[in-house]
């Protein structure tokens, strides 16, 4: 049975047994004069077999006890190798697989936000790492980190990734197998094409607070009287006496210096979208204006920072945005980053809000609201978006409501 001649037939054998499936039969060929002549010897065949030809295993099981004794398994794993179960191989590989997307689909990052829902379908589409679920999950485990380090604090990219990635400043480079992955996520989360210029890409990054300026970056508050010595708290309270809103940069949110909030009872600052709810805020109440600050849109790193050093201060936060596709992004996001709770942003008042103002524009992509599972459902039933400035009657009641907490 170690015949040269007959090593095709072992090798055909094994790869058939190897399957993980039921074997009744094995072809093989095309085979020439002598490895015909050395199966008809092994089988007992009164005529050479066809060039190509089929061999039960049966049959060659009876051949192979009667000249060894031994098993056709026994036989094959000796002279080509250990035999394989490619079917188990399959099935544990789906697994893995779906292990991996599932634990994705449930990272707290993406349930946190949803419209990152798109970028784990993208993924998913785009496959294994090199065929291999550890070396996938490493790559997405990176960019989740990223993800929830965001928005920084006008960092450069290389010190960003330094700082997150185990040292290494070139891991966000670009071009890198990790700089994209992030950078879909990053349009996923914003709505946007993913990036295919350098322009695109630098964008995306600025949009996250990496590689912005102290400067560039402001956010707008009205209404803020901290107390204390420091740079912000002069500036802040400053302009509140004035009845003005205060434009604090991320240079002096960074380095606000000593300042503190009243304690008792807790301080509530209330947050919005749009800087006109803000300018309509200060016209109504002057210099007597309840505690608001205003992300503009997208919250930058000076809002995000300066919402938790309130919130560690003592301060409870509560947001409103508008209700479209992009305002519920943005929703999740600051709940996401700080700990903000939705302030008239239910089903509920999305509903009584509509049924004042019917006729909106399409609210565009809709993506699920964790803090209440029924608004996206209301709003694609709906097809209308509301913007805050249609209920600003009702948000301007709430902040007279609460002039009693001033910090």
């Amino acid at each position: 049975m170690r015949r040269p001649e007959l090593r095709i037939l072992w090798q055909a054998v094994h790869e058939r047994l190897s399957s993980g499936r039921s074997v009744t039969r094995v072809r093989i060929g095309p085979l020439d004069e002598a490895e015909r002549d050395a199966l008809a010897d092994l089988l007992g065949l009164d005529r050479l077999p066809d060039v190509r030809c089929s061999v039960t295993l049966a049959r060659l099981e009876e051949a192979v006890t009667e000249i060894s004794g031994r098993t056709v398994r026994d036989t094959v794993t000796e002279l080509i190798g250990p035999l394989g179960d490619r079917a188990e191989e399959r099935r544990r590989e789906q697994a893995e697989r779906a292990e991996l997307w599932a634990r994705l689909s449930g990272h707290d990052t993406v349930r946190a936000q949803p419209a990152l829902a798109d970028w784990v379908t993208s993924c998913r589409s785009t496959g294994l790492v090199g065929g291999s679920p550890e070396r996938t999950w490493a790559l997405l485990e990176d960019a989740l980190t990223v993800l929830a380090a965001i928005p920084a604090e006008a960092e450069p990219l290389p010190l960003f990734a330094a700082r997150l990635l185990r040292g290494d400043s070139h891991a966000l480079d670009d071009g890198t197998q990790l700089s994209t992955v992030v950078l879909r996520a990053l349009a996923a989360l914003h709505d946007t094409a993913p990036p295919h210029s350098a322009a695109d890409r630098r964008a995306l990054w600025v949009r996250a607070g990496v590689a912005d300026d102290e400067l560039s970056a402001v956010v707008l508050a009205a209404g803020l009287r901290p107390s204390g010595d420091g740079v912000l708290a002069h500036v802040a309270r400053a302009c509140a006496e004035a009845g003005q809103a205060a434009s604090l940069t991320l240079a002096q949110v960074r380095s606000p210096g000593r300042f503190t909030l009243v304690t008792e009872p807790s301080p509530v600052v209330h947050v919005v979208e749009n800087p006109s709810i803000l300018a309509l805020a200060l016209r109504r109440f002057g210099r007597s204006c309840p505690p608001l600050l205003c992300t503009s849109g997208w919250p930058n790193s000076a809002v995000i920072l300066l919402l938790r050093m309130l919130a560690a201060r003592g301060a409870v936060l509560r947001y409103h945005g508008d209700f479209d596709g992009e305002g519920i992004r943005i929703a999740a996001y600051v709940f996401d980053k700080t700990p903000a709770s939705p302030w008239r942003m239910s089903a509920e008042d999305y509903r009584e809000a509509v049924a004042r103002h019917p006729r909106g524009p399409h609210p565009g992509r809709v993506t699920e609201a964790p803090w209440d599972h029924g608004l996206a459902e209301a709003m694609v039933r709906q097809e209308s978006a509301l913007v805050e400035e249609l209920v600003v009657d009702v948000l301007l009641e709430d902040l007279a409501a609460g002039l009693g907490s001033t910090p």
